[in-house]
């Protein structure tokens, strides 16, 4: 074999082993530093709108270990939008992945009027908030937590049971280690004031910015058949470039 020939191969092999590391490299960031989200319900809109594919930091939120010092682990903050698992399975079993907006943190004051959320006795301004209006009151949704939970539509059974026992005079008052969540169309989302409180070992991560938005409807998401999925796609691939909302890529999520 002349030295031509060996030279060739360990270049190739180099190659392939830089392409290896490279991938490696990729799957450890896209694994364990971040993931991507698309939004399935309209519940946070305007803030994030059904087909917002997002890309989610999940380091900050991991839980610190001394092994890993240099990382930078940070508490929740009010009012940011949080990726986690909805603490309550659905209908199949399964944990659904939501985003929502932080409203209240480990011993915060809670409650709604008319649907302006108090938090420890000071109204939030929240231009982001859609309000209720005289079509769409809702008393249970607006006022929380003023009426019994067994009289809101779609409370789960286990959260009817546990609320009474966090309420201290008008408000919701937010256990150790817990925190209760929002979706921004107050109106139209069912979060904390359903399912209810949302523990520290739930949360994924931080949403960063949108990286790509397609147009589609909340019940395209959940479209599971072999072939409903193929004519997604197909239907994605036909209209990339007129149904994409290119304004909103790489929009930054607060």
């Amino acid at each position: 074999m002349t030295k031509h020939v060996k030279d060739k191969r360990a270049t190739s092999f180099q190659e392939l082993a830089s392409l290896c590391s490279t991938l490696a490299v990729w799957l450890f960031v896209m694994s364990f530093l971040f993931q991507n989200f698309v939004i399935p319900s309209a519940s946070m809109a305007n803030t994030l709108l059904v087909g917002d594919h997002v890309l989610v930091e999940r380091v900050s939120l991991a839980p610190s270990s001394p092994l890993a010092h240099f990382m930078p682990y940070g508490d929740l903050k009010r009012d940011e939008p949080i990726v986690f698992f909805r603490p309550a399975p659905n209908a199949q079993g399964d944990h659904d992945i939501l985003v929502k907006r932080v409203i209240g943190l480990p011993g915060d004051r809670i409650h709604l009027r008319h649907g302006v959320v108090y938090r420890n006795g000071v109204a939030l301004h929240e231009p982001y908030a859609a309000m209720p209006n005289s079509t769409n009151y809702d008393p249970y949704n607006d006022d929380f937590p003023a009426l019994p939970a067994d009289q809101g539509r779609g409370v789960l059974a286990t959260w009817s049971i546990d609320l009474p026992t966090h309420i201290q005079g008008e408000d919701l008052v937010v256990p150790p280690g817990y925190y209760f969540m929002m979706g921004d169309n107050r109106t139209n989302s069912f979060d904390s004031r359903y399912w209810g409180l949302v523990p520290r070992a739930n949360l994924i991560g931080r949403p960063l910015f949108v990286y790509w938005s397609f147009e589609m409807s909340e019940d395209e998401m959940y479209k599971t058949s072999l072939k409903e999925r193929a004519s997604a796609t197909l239907h994605t691939a036909l209209h990339f470039f007129d149904e994409t909302r290119w304004s909103r890529t790489l929009h930054r999520i607060e």
